[in-house]
């Protein structure tokens, strides 16, 4: 920064305050007891104002520049128009001390030395507020709220617009605030209130009173205190004579200027200048110009420049990123070098760098300090070294501040710049002002001379590959030289700087009379607009400097790629492309360098716009040229062909003496006609290309007959027949089946497929019969349902017996025709696919409350396990003991829900055929059976509810009282629909007042140990011996039947036959009666029983029975011989079932088993049920 005089006067008084109008345009200052107006511009006085009657202390402006006003020794203050009229005056009890406007209003503030007033033109009269210290200053925040007072005894008094206090701020030694002052720059978040105390302290508070930083010590009393418009400096007064520009924070920069005596005013005026204006105690008021020099570095893509004087900001001009270092202390100079920056202050030197190698990393870190005073006019900064300038010396240093070298030249150094270099070798740029340009490496102490120039040096860059040097002198004249002869290769007048590109040694930019100016090789240099200077060169981009602000310039290069085009130089041609083209100047430089047959260059510049075509004929290109099969012609002819100039590249196909490949291409353009003039004659191959070629254009035009035609001429019937069948012309389709031969299997077999899928099931079996194919034969008749003919075929071919059985009973089972369907799948091996369609019915049959039906599946579904068990042997052990095991859940039921569709109907239905004796021992079966302590719970759709009040009811109608008030007592529990609920509470009530007995001739009687069971009981078997009950599965009466086991070691054919042998004769004289134990027994034998034990044993089935446990009656052979035949009825299961057998205890009641469920009825029962419904009731067998 330098500090320019610009006009100094004395105005014979002291001068205690100036202030400057808003716009600049006048300079007040008090002088004695007067006001005078000088012009800021030139000092001259232009108005003296007289109104105080002594010493004028202070000064203000108002914010609009309408009103100012001034106080005195006198007590008073007197306000003044803009036209210097004083119009108001009112007065204090002691001198004024400081004035202060309100920046938003006209609202002035006083300060005296007991006292502040705040006075508006609102208001008729000054408010005044008494102070307990003197106050020595005062000033408003920028937005007016709020007005900052100065005291005597080291405090600082914030105050509302009403003057109330809200905060105030201790100094911490009590030292009196002598300054005090508001930045008024509107840009700043937080009001920042600078204060100054005869501390020699200068302090930085926010509002809230919260210190900024640390206080600054000054050099001796401050004096004044004032901000600069932009809030970015202050000025400090101080006793020792000087004015000295601190930051925004506090932190001293430089001496602005240096008086005779104390400096009590000073002010800032910025229109595109820094203006500051001073007053002194011998009345001498000077103005001082202020020129900020620009501090920076640029490195390639990385720009450094100081901000604010202590900050450093580190610009990415290809990202744009910045960062910025807060230094605190004034920046004299820096410099940039790849990850390196070098910053000088001025009692010290700081090096930063960058901790990786990530181009884009901005994190800069303190490396080393170098605490020295040196002094130096330019400075630069190697990997290693920092070099310092002073006029003709250079001095290199170490980062740890060790002095390495030190060089000499014979002239003032103009120019210094790092040019790069392995690390620690680094070379330098020096241009003198002698025009001599040398370089010097940090590691050599001889400088080695690169050019002479005749005039001095301004700005010097060298190209990547240090080939080539361009020089900027004083006479803005550019140079290029070779660096290696000397010689000048370009000279252009109006230059005031140069760059070369870093990515392109023959491209370089350059600036002057507001034009930027490029220039690639020995083309004609192209001209744009631009202000600013250039001060580097990276790719396609331009960076340039104006005034204070780096500016990144996007050019493209276009124009000199179509140059280097025009000249056929396609490698520069591709560098330059490289440094920002658009995509179609890429893709006119691969075209150009395809054509040229440059198929490296066209290769990479398709990459760049992404043609994949392109890029696979290059591919094929290089493919040939590397197999040496290939000619010029033929891969210019490629290269035409694929840029669609057929008639050029057909040419250049012949000239190779390529014909067929130029057939072939026009062939492939449905350009017959040309095609046929490249065709050889007597060529059968070409002309089958040309054929099948044709017929593809005519299947694309939608002509499918013509196509169809064309493929069969041609050979290729696949596509003949596929056009044929693909358009439903079965005629044709069967007339080309009919005159293909059997050897072309895909062509008919493609036949058949078609005339299958029109249903023209004859045609299609005749070319499968053509083609012997037996298995496909098959299959269409299963597709077309033409079972009889599938059975016929199966008769010759067994084996393929599973493709027609089960796609058959799949048939019959969606047909609703199960047992053909079971057949059908036993048939074709597939017992489980049959017992999951009868498990399905069966779930939709009870999910449809059609019981009877789920009681017959069910019955079905037992018996297919029963098959399943006894058949599969394969399958082992477990596999027959888990069908077993559904085989007796299926059996019991297919008995419960045989039984609960008839009670269902009973109560859904409002009339029934059934006898109330019927329905009662339904419910009583179906009761006893689910209550069992064994039983699981019933299966899924039979009610307990309505098997307990049909109990219920029928019990009570037919005089079981004791069973029928259990069935309304545990049917009192369940939910029981609304059109039920008033026949069950009624019902209830009326069976209390029956006898708590049922009726004897309804309890069940065990026809194995003649015991009378109660009803209700838990299981449908004895309580007494423990005999199961057999009942008729018609009126569901206990028949008279005990069941017996078979002594072990005998068969059932054996059983069975000795079951018919006929008894002998035996006399009643044979009758023995005996008396034991208790008990009595009547023995019919030939010989009297020798002992007790074997006369107890003569009859099993009278023997006693135990009530611990029950035991089944078991008959040996000689009472197998002694029952009749026809006293015996047998269940006869399939294996691995045994058979069941059954002794009738009253053989005068018939009872009937069925021979295919093996299900027990009264006889008249059963062939009363068989000649209504014509089958079995429960099984449904035709009988």
């Amino acid at each position: 920064m330098k500090s320019i005089s610009r006009w100094t006067l004395n105005t014979d008084f002291a001068v205690f305050d100036i202030v400057l109008k808003p716009d600049g345009s006048e300079l007040l200052v008090t002088s004695g007891n007067k006001v005078k107006v000088f012009n800021p511009s030139d000092g001259s006085l232009i108005k003296s104002l007289k109104g105080h009657k002594e010493t004028v202390l202070c000064l203000c402006y108002s914010n609009d520049g309408k009103r100012f006003a001034s106080g005195g020794a006198d007590k008073s203050v007197i306000i003044w128009t803009a036209s210097h009229e004083g119009i108001l005056k009112y007065n204090h009890n002691d001198s004024i001390q400081a004035l202060s406007y309100n920046p938003l209003t006209h609202q002035l503030a006083s300060c005296a030395m007991s006292d502040f007033g705040l006075w508006s033109p609102e208001q008729k009269s000054v408010s005044k507020h008494k102070m307990s210290s003197r106050v020595t200053s005062c000033d408003w925040t920028s937005d007016g709220q709020y007005l900052a007072l100065g005291l005597y005894n080291g405090t600082v008094s914030i105050r509302a617009k009403s003057g109330d206090e809200r905060l105030r701020i201790e100094r911490p030694d009590g030292a009196a605030v002598w300054c005090v002052a508001w930045s008024q720059c509107k840009g700043d978040v937080n009001d920042i209130l600078a204060v100054a105390d005869w501390g020699r302290k200068l302090s930085v508070y926010q509002l809230s009173g919260k210190q900024l930083g640390r206080d600054i010590i000054l050099n001796g009393d401050p004096t004044c205190l004032s901000w600069f418009p932009n809030g970015q400096f202050l000025l400090v007064g101080s006793s020792d004579k000087k004015l000295y520009l601190h930051s925004k924070e506090g932190i001293r920069l430089q001496e602005v200027y240096t008086s005779d005596s104390w400096i009590w005013s000073a002010r800032a005026y910025m229109n595109g200048q820094s203006l500051v204006y001073s007053a002194t105690q011998d009345g001498d008021i000077s103005c001082h110009q202020l020129t900020f020099t620009v501090v920076h570095g640029l490195y390639k893509d990385r720009y450094a420049y100081r901000d604010n004087m202590t900050d450093i900001v580190v610009q990415h001009l290809i990202t744009d990123q910045k960062i910025k270092i807060k230094c605190k202390e004034l920046v004299q100079r820096l410099a940039i070098y790849r990850g390196r920056l070098a910053v000088q202050f001025p009692e010290r030197f700081v090096i930063y760098e960058v901790n990786t190698d990530d181009s884009n990393d901005m994190n800069y870190r303190v490396k080393e300090r170098i605490n020295k005073k040196l002094e130096c006019n330019l400075l630069v900064i190697c990997s290693q070294h920092i070099v310092l300038c002073q006029e003709r010396r250079l001095q290199c240093y170490t980062f740890q501040g060790v002095k390495e070298r030190e060089w000499s030249v014979d002239s003032t150094i103009r120019y210094v710049k790092t040019v790069g270099g392995p690390v620690g070798k680094e070379g330098i740029l020096i241009g003198l002002k002698s025009g001599a340009v040398l370089k010097i490496f940090v590691d050599n102490p001889f400088p080695v001379h690169l050019l002479k120039h005749n005039v001095g040096v301004r700005c010097l860059d060298v190209s990547a590959s240090r080939k080539q040097a361009a020089i900027v002198d004083e006479q803005n004249t550019l140079y290029v030289y070779r660096t290696k002869t000397g010689e000048v290769i370009f000279q252009e007048a109006n230059a005031t700087s140069v760059a070369f590109n870093t990515h392109n040694e023959e491209m370089l930019c350059y600036s002057g009379a507001g034009l930027l100016n490029i220039k690639a090789g020995k083309f004609p240099v192209h001209k744009q607009k631009m202000q600013g200077f250039v001060v580097g060169f990276s790719g396609s981009r331009i960076f340039s400097l104006q005034m204070f602000n780096m500016t990144s310039i996007d050019v493209p290069q276009s124009e000199a790629m179509h140059q280097y085009l025009e000249e056929g130089n396609f490698d520069q041609a591709y560098a330059v492309a490289c440094l920002g083209v658009t995509d179609s100047d890429w893709r006119k430089l691969a075209l150009q360098a395809l054509e040229r047959l440059d198929l490296d260059v066209a290769k990479k510049a398709f990459i760049r716009v992404r043609d994949l075509s392109y890029l696979e004929l290059i591919y094929t290109l290089e493919e040939k040229r590397k197999r040496g099969d290939i000619v010029t012609d033929q891969l210019t002819a490629d290269v035409l062909a694929n840029q669609g100039r057929f008639h050029e590249a057909a040419k250049n196909y012949k000239k190779a003496g390529r014909s067929n490949m130029a057939m072939s291409m026009f062939a492939d353009l449905k350009m017959f006609d040309l095609a046929k003039e490249f065709m050889g004659s007597g060529d059968v191959v070409d002309k089958k290309q040309m054929l099948s070629k044709q017929a593809e254009w005519a299947k694309s035009t939608q002509s499918m007959q013509q196509a169809a035609e064309m493929y069969l001429h041609a050979g290729e019937t696949l596509k003949a027949v596929e056009i044929l069948g693909d358009n439903g012309w079965v005629d044709k389709l069967v007339d080309v089946a009919r005159r293909l031969d059997k050897a072309e299997r895909p062509a008919l077999l493609r036949c058949a497929h078609y005339l299958t899928a029109a249903s023209q099931f004859g045609f299609a079996a005749e070319v499968y019969l053509k083609l012997g194919e037996t298995a496909e034969l098959i299959a269409l008749h299963v597709h077309a349902q033409n079972w009889s003919d599938a059975f016929d075929l199966v008769e010759k071919f067994p084996e393929y017996n599973d493709q027609v059985y089960l796609p058959y009973a799949r048939w019959l089972a969606e047909s609703d025709r199960f047992e053909e369907a079971q057949a059908a799948f036993h048939r074709a091996g597939k017992q489980r696919d049959a017992l999951r369609v009868l498990e399905t019915l069966t779930l939709n049959a009870v999910q449809e409350a059609r019981f009877n039906d789920a009681g017959y599946y069910y019955w079905k579904l037992s018996m297919q396990c029963l098959e399943l068990a006894g058949g599969d042997a394969s399958s082992g052990k477990n596999s027959t003991v888990a069908m077993l095991e559904k085989f007796d859940l299926y059996q019991r039921y297919a008995s419960l829900y045989y039984s609960f569709h008839t009670l269902y109907r009973s109560i859904e239905e409002p009339f029934t055929s059934e006898s109330p004796e019927t329905l009662f021992n339904i419910a009583l079966y179906l009761h006893q059976e689910l209550s069992g302590i064994s039983q699981p719970s019933p299966p899924q759709g039979i009610s307990h509810m309505y098997i307990l009040y049909a109990l219920s009811k029928h019990a009570k109608n037919l005089g079981a009282f004791k069973l029928a008030r259990m069935a309304y007592e545990r049917l009192a529990r369940l939910h029981i629909p609304a059109r039920l609920r008033d026949f069950t509470e009624i019902g209830a009530l009326t069976v209390r007042g029956k006898a708590f007995h049922d009726d004897e001739d309804l309890l069940p009687v065990c026809y194995r140990c003649s015991s009378t069971n109660p009803l209700g009981i838990a299981g449908n078997f004895c309580v007494s011996c423990g005999q199961p009950f057999v009942f008729s599965y018609s009126s569901y009466e206990i028949l008279p039947v005990v069941e017996f086991k078979l002594s072990a070691g005998i068969s059932d054919e054996e059983a069975m036959n000795l079951l018919e042998v006929v008894p002998s004769t035996i006399d009643d004289d044979n009758w023995k009666e005996q008396q034991a134990s208790g008990y009595e027994s009547l023995t019919l034998s030939n010989n009297p029983p020798p002992n007790e034990s074997s006369s107890i044993h003569a009859d099993p089935f009278t023997a006693p029975t135990s009530r611990d446990e029950f035991i089944p009656v078991i008959v040996d052979r000689p009472t197998l011989r002694k029952l009749s035949r026809n006293d015996v009825l047998v269940r006869r299961w399939s294996f691995p079932l045994r058979f069941q057998f059954y002794r009738s205890m009253l053989p005068d009641i018939p009872i009937t088993v069925c021979r295919s469920c093996n299900q027990l009825f009264i006889t008249d029962d059963y062939e009363l049920l068989t000649l209504q419904r014509g089958h079995c009731p429960f099984c449904r067998s035709i009988v």
